[in-house]
């Protein structure tokens, strides 16, 4: 199998909280060949708390959510040499919005409301964009009953991440006060309710485990799941836009409840690969292959991210690296990865940066 070639400098985008001394939206020049992050940033972004980062189809729209206890979006431009422009912020009717995926079609911006409080807790929000990128008010809010299985986390719904199907037609929201990953089926002609439930509504976690991100594969017909409070993944055949649980497999085999805070997961851009973050006290990047038919998982690597809280991480646009946001080390870790393996290797740099929460790369 042949390694991908990518000699270009490549634009990394970095999304960041800004309680401490972050500034907003950092943007970097990696150098794929190195793996070396070029110092000092090509461009700071003010913005409060963008934690997550959404690119547009074309590269030439960015979103970020403003994840405060008085949510907002926020929308800017990308010129073709990278550099970003505001355009405008709109209200996201939800407290602490953590995650947000842009439809298909690009019409619609879909925002996970996390809520650290109860009441009234977390929501789903549908927000219009206009052809020149600007956000216009909330079009649609769904909320979830929470299982309340957890008495310190489960007591109200909390939307943590919202993706939609290769396909376009069903869309996912994994609510981790739910235990439930609720399934909406996708309208992009309608003006105002985009998103209605499917049949099945929804699909049915363990108790207490609370669902975080969802991923497809390219052919949408495999899925997986982290469980953040059981630090498990869950894979998933697709039928018909239901979700049906396949495999679950825990991240540790700690059994201590700090070693149990599954985050962000990602697919090798060849679908060989799966790689899942675990925070608490494990912090570490796990590694599976995934079966060329059925889509099964196999344990192949526990690597430390040399660091506290991987919150994200990115594989480069060479698939030769993979870099972690450690948000509470304050760091970005840049590892060497063997694609033909998977395997994580040496780490090639460590990059000091104020609370980093995404990563993103413009192609």
């Amino acid at each position: 199998m042949s390694l991908s070639i990518h000699t270009q400098a490549a634009t990394l985008l970095v999304g960041s909280y800004t309680e401490g001394a972050s500034q907003g939206i950092y943007r970097y020049q990696f150098d794929p060949r190195s793996g070396q992050i070029a110092t000092p940033a090509q461009q700071v972004v003010k913005a409060v708390s963008p934690s997550w980062l959404v690119l547009s189809a074309d590269q030439r729209q960015l979103f970020a959510v403003n994840e405060t206890p008085a949510g907002h979006i926020s929308s800017f431009g990308v010129s073709g040499k990278g550099e970003i422009t505001p355009l405008n912020q709109v209200l996201s009717l939800g407290d602490e919005p953590t995650h947000a995926s842009l439809s298909h079609d690009q019409r619609y911006l879909f925002v996970a409301n996390y809520a650290v409080a109860p009441d009234p807790g977390g929501s789903l929000v549908v927000i219009p964009v206009a052809r020149d990128g600007k956000l216009k008010a909330v079009l649609q809010q769904l909320r979830h009953a929470p299982s309340k299985v957890n008495p310190e986390r489960q007591t109200g719904a909390h939307v943590h991440s919202v993706v939609q199907s290769p396909d376009g037609r069903h869309l996912y929201a994994s609510d981790l006060g739910a235990d439930k990953v609720f399934i909406y089926r996708y309208d992009g002609a309608s003006t105002d309710r985009p998103l209605s439930p499917a049949i099945p509504a929804f699909v049915t976690l363990p108790p207490g485990s609370g669902p975080r991100h969802l991923l497809f594969d390219a052919k949408g017909r495999h899925a997986y799941l982290t469980l953040e409070m059981s630090a498990e993944v869950v894979a998933f055949d697709v039928l018909d836009g239901a979700l049906l649980e396949r495999q679950r497999l825990p991240l540790t085999d700690s059994t201590e409840p700090a070693a149990k805070a599954a985050g962000g997961l990602h697919l090798s851009a060849d679908g060989r690969f799966l790689y899942v973050s675990n925070r608490g006290s494990a912090n570490q990047i796990v590694v599976y292959a995934v079966g060329k038919d059925d889509g099964q998982l196999t344990l192949l690597q526990r690597r430390s991210v040399e660091g506290d809280h991987p919150r994200e991480f990115s594989l480069d646009p060479s698939g030769n690296f993979l870099l972690v946001a450690n948000q509470k080390s304050n760091q970005i870790v840049v590892m060497r990865r063997d694609p033909r393996s998977g395997k994580l290797g040496e780490t090639v740099q460590t990059l000091p940066q104020d609370a980093p929460s995404d990563l993103k790369f413009l192609d």
